[in-house]
Parts: C-alpha cells; structure tokens; sequence
C-alpha cells in the first residue's frame, strides 16, 4: 500500500484516516477495542481524534475517545503501529479552551495522560483563536516538539487566509509550521476547498486530512428520503443533501459501485483519495462490517471515467 506525507514532517501514512469521533458516543469501549484491533490488522494505522470528543453525548464530559484509544494502547501494545492525531482548542470546560500558552501547555499533557502514550504524532489547533497571536500558539508547539511531546502539528477550521499567515509566521519566526489541514471535503462538499485551499495546500505542500469524507454518511446512500434520516446519530446532518443534485451524486456512486461489485461508500471515498494533493481522508465506522466497507476505498484503484462520472456528476 503506499505511503502519503504528512507535509514535510517526515510522517507517512496510508491514504486513509480512521475517526475516532465514534469512540465513546455511537461505540462503547469494548466495540472500540474490536474495531481498532481490525483497523490495525488489515494494515491501516492513521487514527484521527480530538480531546473534546464525545464530549456532546449526554453524561459525557470530553475526552472519552482519547480515552479509550489509550487503554486500547495499553492493552495492544501496538503504539508503535499507530501514527495518533489528536486536536486542541475546542472549549473542554470553564477556561478550558483555545490556543494561548497556557492551556496548550496543560492540554497536550491532558491528552498525553489519556492517550497513554508519552507523544503524540500529529497535534492540530482544532479551530483558530483570534485572541491568541499566532506567534504565541506557534512558539508553544515549537516547544512541544523540541520536548519530544509532539511530532509535527497541523490546523483545522482555520480561514484559508488565517492559515497562510500562520505559515508566514513559522517561516519569519523559524518555528513550527502547520504541516497538514484538516477541511471538509467530500462529492458533495467541494467547492470552498477547491476554490479557498487546495491552491494554498498545493503551494506549500501542506498533508489535507479531509473530514465528513462521506458527507455524515449520506455517500453511503442509505439515506434516500426525511423517512431515512433516525437510521443513525447522525441523520439530522443529511437532510441537506436530499436534492436534485445530491441524489444525482448517489446515482453515480451506485453505478460505479455495481461495475467494481464494492460499495457507495468505498467509491465515495476512493475519489477522495484519488484527489491531486489528498493525503488521506477521515472516516469512521461502529461495526466491523462498515469498517471494512469504509477501508476497501485503499485498494479501489477507480479508472479515468469512473472518476471523470463522479467529478461531473458532482459539479457545482
């Protein structure tokens, strides 16, 4: 399977990303283990969270996903199998959010604590902070990384132009610098990364994590119709997509899904993939099965037309 780059960190991973969002609100802990164990063994090991997840479940407080993937680590053994990437920023409580010195200071060994591990691969700004310079957020990563906590940090739901001045920064201050973006990006959801980012990313060769890859599961194509949408969690997110073009979009995934006998869902990811500059985008899954529906996206090798059927049927 081939390696991608995570930018110019010196990270590879494969060309898919596991969400661990699921891990403590749709799947319990030991359903995670399950899942986890059969990620890693079929080859995969670029897992995707954050210390806020699942903080939105009733009763949940925020970091139960890292949570789990630490005991899950401590059980395995396999940490040196995995590439983690885990975020910070998003409010985790009373003072507990953004980007300043002090709370990354205190979050990252938060999130060591959990994770069980004494690093963490990729650590992302989970949303930007326009009270905290980027000099000061900028300066604390650098840090985290000479201290061997962190290997490479990236952002996400930062503005295309906030983003190239965090890149200016690093580069003017020899700090840190963001090695990879997270965006959403899917079929459906195209037109702000291709016409706000991908230039930017392909410019400075910044690794592009792509979240909502399946559109919160509406490329799957079990939502047809409102009537589908308490099929899950996360129906209430889809009923955007039931129009004219969404169900164009789904028509070509299941034509193409039929001529390589895999599933929506695989195709819908496989395009991604296929993307000029896409390192790996994220999905997740709550059962094995959807889990290896999800990841034969990674041996889904789709020719010129399939991808030129989905790209126009997609059009914007």
């Amino acid at each position: 399977m081939e390696k991608r780059a995570l930018g110019k960190s010196g990270i590879n991973v494969s060309p898919f990303c596991f969400g661990g969002n699921v891990f403590g609100w749709t799947v319990d802990e030991k359903q995670s283990f399950g899942i986890l164990d059969a990620y890693v063994d079929s080859g995969l090991e670029f897992i995707d969270t954050a210390d806020v997840y699942s903080k939105w479940k009733p009763g949940n407080k925020g970091g139960e996903s890292e949570t789990i993937i630490g005991n899950w680590l401590k059980q395995s053994g396999k940490r040196d199998r995995v590439i983690i990437a885990t975020k910070v920023g998003k409010p985790m409580g009373e003072n507990k959010k953004g980007l300043s010195k002090a709370y990354i200071t205190q979050a990252v060994e938060d999130s060591l604590t959990r994770l069980k591990t004494d690093y963490i691969d990729l650590y992302q700004s989970h949303e930007d902070d326009p009270n905290i310079s980027l000099e000061e957020t900028l300066s604390t990563f650098t840090d985290l990384i000479k201290q061997g906590k962190v290997r490479a940090i990236g952002a996400s739901n930062f503005s295309a132009a906030r983003l190239q001045e965090a890149l200016k920064v690093s580069q003017a201050n020899g700090f840190a610098r963001y090695e990879t973006l997270q965006p959403e990006y899917n079929l459906y959801d195209r037109q702000e990364y291709e016409n706000e980012y991908e230039s930017i990313c392909l410019n400075n060769n910044l690794g592009v994590i792509t979240f909502y890859s399946l559109a919160s599961g509406f490329l799957s194509g079990k939502y047809r119709s409102e009537a589908d949408l308490s099929k899950s969690a996360r129906g209430g997110g889809v009923k955007k997509y039931l129009n004219d073009r969404g169900f164009k979009i789904l028509d070509a995934l299941e034509q193409v899904a039929s001529k390589y006998q895999t599933t929506p869902a695989a195709v819908a990811i496989a395009w991604v993939i296929a993307h000029k500059g896409i390192t790996a985008p994220i999905a997740s899954a709550t059962s094995l099965k959807q889990l290896e529906d999800i990841t034969a996206a990674v041996r889904l090798n789709l020719d010129q037309a399939a991808t030129d059927l989905l790209t126009e049927a997609s059009r914007y």
